[in-house]
């Protein structure tokens, strides 16, 4: 077997190898423009060689890995983290990146990560799409909104129904202004039914799929949220509690403790992109209904970070218990008392 340390760029690759049956050695620079990739592996295929290939986990791969799929050979991928506490020396190069990387798969201490399949990338397309495109529309609408206040009008939502949207056409604005107004009502009105589709599509997906409907059944959880909590989280027996998918998705404070002072600082934000915005959205529901009852300056933030610690085991969970929530009140149920929802809801049926 041909064992090969890979340091990915996106135009070249540096690549540290070893045949494990002849013992040879050596280290190469594979340009991606030129077709150099390809033709190296494939020789390696048509020569019968098996290969394991490692690498870090990092953007503008989808290529190789479907590459490395057709061919057949193994693909080995690294959380970066775990390798940059590897390195000993204060010199980084490719070389030594390579090298590292060939060494570590060598020892069996490659930290291998959890990889999705294309199927489940797909959807994530779908859902990161339909973020994009919303968080579009906030952007245009908060514009629009700032055209009204600055004619003294101030209708908040209303501003979207008919005679809100009849009173915005009105406003007698200058020709650059009155440009402006126009182009984004265009945006607006093109965005919306895209949206709806891609939201219909949503659905259908999250009816497909019987451990996203299993999730559904928590209250404020919708199809998008169960969706992007299987899709994202992939397989649940990686973590051992909530905190660790929050930790996962970036939902937890930072933290700078010593001496026995504890001092929590702001969201990390340091994760999965794609599960931090989605999750954050869906919390939102829980820690809109909480904020109202804290009295504290930071009401929202604290609400928020609440929420963030109750909804997401609960979740966790579900998944893994492979069950309905046929009642429903949370472990605490003060908490979802705190929520506003009914007494009658409460979970006890998790055998």
């Amino acid at each position: 077997m041909l064992i090969i340390g890979l340091d990915y760029h996106p135009s070249v690759q540096q690549i540290a190898f070893v045949d494990l049956e002849t013992g040879e050695t050596g280290e190469r620079q594979l340009n991606h423009n030129e077709g150099e990739v390809e033709e190296f592996y494939r020789e390696l295929k048509q020569r019968g060689i098996n290969v394991r290939v490692g690498m870090e986990a990092t953007g503008s791969t989808c290529w190789f890995e479907r590459l490395m799929t057709d061919l057949g050979f193994e693909l080995w991928i690294s959380d970066p983290v775990q390798i940059r506490r590897q390195r000993v020396r204060k010199q980084k190069t490719d070389r030594r990146d390579a090298h590292l990387l060939l060494k570590l798969l060598l020892e069996e201490r490659f930290p291998r990560v959890w990889v999705p399949n294309p199927e489940n990338r797909d959807l994530r397309q779908l859902l990161w799409h339909r973020h994009r495109l919303v968080q579009m529309r906030t952007r245009i609408m908060n514009q629009l909104q700032a055209v009204a206040m600055n004619e003294g009008v101030r209708r908040k939502k209303g501003l979207w129904g008919k005679q809100g949207r009849a009173q915005l056409e009105s406003f007698l604005l200058a020709p650059w202004a009155t440009r402006r107004r126009q182009d984004l009502l265009e945006l607006l009105d093109r965005l919306k039914p895209i949206i709806a589709d891609l939201n219909t599509a949503v659905q259908e997906e999250a009816e497909r799929r019987p451990e996203v409907r299993r999730l559904m059944t928590h209250p404020g959880v919708g199809p998008i949220t169960a969706l992007a909590f299987v899709l994202i989280l992939g397989t649940p027996k990686g973590f051992q509690c909530g905190k660790q998918i929050g930790s996962y998705v970036g939902l937890i404070p930072s933290e700078a403790s010593s001496a026995g002072c504890r001092r929590l600082g702001h969201i990390t934000k340091q994760g999965a992109a794609e599960g931090y915005w989605i999750f954050r959205a869906g919390s939102a529901i829980l820690a809109g209904k909480l904020a109202g009852r804290i009295r504290a300056a930071n009401a929202a933030y604290i609400a928020s970070a609440a929420a963030h610690g109750r909804w997401i085991p609960i979740l966790l969970r579900l998944r893994l218990k492979r069950r309905p929530v046929r009642s429903i009140r949370s472990v605490n149920p003060a908490f979802h008392a705190q929520l506003g929802f009914s007494s009658h809801c409460c979970y006890r049926s998790w055998r």
